[in-house]
């Protein structure tokens, strides 16, 4: 019986990996003393016990909760299926290529400064990506500053960013990069950002738009402390929405 072709899954790597790294170590410390020490063995146990729990957590966070909250985000999208998308921060394509099964006359645009935030994070490892999903013809990425996109003004249907944002280290650097998403933001677009709560909260309040939704247990890194957020708008430009999107040089 001659054997089929290998089929590869996309990996999407593990979100800023020294965090469970060091919430493990931390639970396997705390384990080990508690057999030792008679004094404060209980506390021990129960700190042993919570930061295991919070690694496991994130853990399934990163490699299947967050997955399964963007399949839902997307969907609610209603993409008609020709939109051009723009993902910020896209790392190794979790979001990308989700989208991009959803675009099959459309197109997903990912930029990054590939840092490593994330394990494995590099454009070819996207673009592995979108190709064992079968989507890297709908697929491209750039190394870009989301705070100084190099798309013209109402370049894209969709903007989505996941756990991205908030990365970049100043309130004013935050504001930068959601103007840049708002710019390239066709009228009638969608802007889809999720991130920790608190930063969420910030964003919604400095566009004065939108509703921030909690994305619930499955988005949450370690436990309820970290918990992630959406927020969608919906670009309320006055020009035509039916105007066609320009093209994106590639």
């Amino acid at each position: 019986m001659i054997a089929g072709p290998t089929r590869t899954r996309p990996h999407y790597g593990i979100d800023a990996p020294p965090i469970p790294a060091l919430l493990g170590a931390a639970a396997v410390a705390s384990a080990a003393a508690a057999t030792r020490w008679h004094t404060g063995r209980t506390p021990l146990a129960v700190t042993s016990a919570v930061l295991l729990a919070g690694t496991g957590i994130y853990l399934h966070t990163t490699l299947r909760g967050k997955l399964r909250a963007w399949e839902e985000i997307l969907d609610r999208a209603a993409l008609r299926g020709d939109e051009h998308l723009l993902d910020l921060g896209c790392g190794r394509g979790a979001v990308l290529v989700a989208a991009a099964r959803r675009l099959p006359q459309g197109r997903a645009v990912g930029v990054d400064l590939w840092s490593a935030d994330q394990s494995g994070n590099r454009p070819e490892a996207t673009l592995a990506n979108a190709a064992a999903a079968g989507v890297a013809n709908r697929v491209d990425v750039r190394s870009a500053d989301m705070t100084a996109l190099p798309f013209p003004d109402n370049s894209f249907d969709i903007v989505t960013s996941a756990m991205a944002i908030h990365n970049i280290s100043s309130a004013a650097g935050r504001h930068r990069a959601l103007a840049e998403a708002i710019r390239v933001l066709r009228p009638g677009g969608q802007l889809l950002i999720a991130d920790p709560a608190p930063f969420v909260r910030k964003y919604a309040a400095h566009l004065r738009q939108g509703t921030p939704r909690a994305l619930g247990p499955g988005y949450w890194y370690s436990g309820p402390w970290l918990a992630v957020s959406l927020l969608h708008i919906i670009n309320q430009d006055t020009l035509e929405h039916d105007q066609p999107a320009p093209p994106i040089d590639a």
